[in-house]
């Protein structure tokens, strides 16, 4: 530390301090309030699903579909 010099020294340990001290300090308090860390979350919807669309045929529409498509395959 001596080409550094002690004063440089003490301000790169005191800014390490602030990096580490700062993220720890805001997740503890964001966690330990349950109601202001679901205020964050209210903020912005994380998964917005597209409108339901119509339902898939049923398996026995799916049979008569294909019967008709054989069908209309054997008249061409």
């Amino acid at each position: 530390m001596s080409s550094i010099g002690p004063a440089k020294g003490i301000l790169e340990i005191a800014k390490f301090a602030v990096y580490v001290t700062v993220p720890a300090a805001l997740t503890y308090a964001f966690v330990t309030d349950s109601g202001t860390l679901h205020k964050l979350m209210g903020f912005r919807p994380y998964v917005v699903y597209p409108p339901e669309g119509p339902p898939p045929p049923s398996p026995e529409e799916l049979r008569e579909m294909a019967k008709e498509m054989a069908r209309k395959s054997k008249s061409i």
